[in-house]
């Protein structure tokens, strides 16, 4: 798959789910990895986060995970819990989409980006493994998009479920490479990455 036509999405890796991790801090490595792999390979990065407008005008009652949210009163666009966590900030020139479900494309204009970028190919980074990361591959292999996922930089809550998902589940529509993996790809690619 060519890089030219690729982008690295960093999905809801945001302060208020990466804090659930904060005990572990070096599980951020492999996502600053990628973001510096992309950067160096000339790769467009594309942070995706999730966040809703005060007072929740998107949230319907019905949905069981976002109108929990609701409740707490959190997660609107300018809280603290929304922003792009720092290890990963986002350049000035890196697009931040807000969506407003799980999938990455969910009333956002990730896709208006990626056409006017002619993006082709999706390299998958998230937290949570089975929420973004899964329905955003779903998605996007429905629209016919080239799948990448880094296992290593995407977590789940439950160690088994991520297992499951990048052994067995998401081979079947996309590749599943560790970060190392994915940038000795970028290497031969291109010879050298940009510096």
């Amino acid at each position: 798959m060519q890089a030219i036509h690729s982008a690295l999405l960093v999905m809801d890796v945001q302060n208020g789910i990466v804090q659930r991790f904060a005990e572990k801090p070096e599980v951020m490595v492999p996502f600053q990895r990628a973001v510096s792999a992309a950067r160096r390979a000339g790769i467009p990065v594309i942070f995706v986060r999730v966040a809703f407008r005060k007072g929740y005008p998107e949230v319907n009652a019905k949905n069981k995970m976002f109108s929990a949210v609701t409740k707490l009163g959190s997660m609107t666009i300018s809280e603290a819990s929304t922003q792009i966590h720092y290890s990963v900030a986002p350049l000035p020139d890196e697009p931040v989409v807000t969506k407003l479900r799980v999938s990455a494309f969910a009333g956002s204009d990730l896709e208006i980006i990626l056409r006017a970028r002619k993006i082709d190919t999706l390299i998958l980074t998230g937290i949570a493994t089975s929420g973004v990361v899964l329905s955003t591959l779903r998605e996007a292999a429905d629209k016919d998009y080239g799948l990448i996922v880094l296992s290593d930089a995407c977590l789940d809550a439950d160690p088994e479920v991520h297992r499951v998902l990048v052994e067995k589940l998401f081979p079947r529509q996309a590749d599943v490479l560790t970060v190392s993996e994915w940038a000795d790809t970028l290497l031969k690619q291109g010879g050298s990455p940009k510096s």
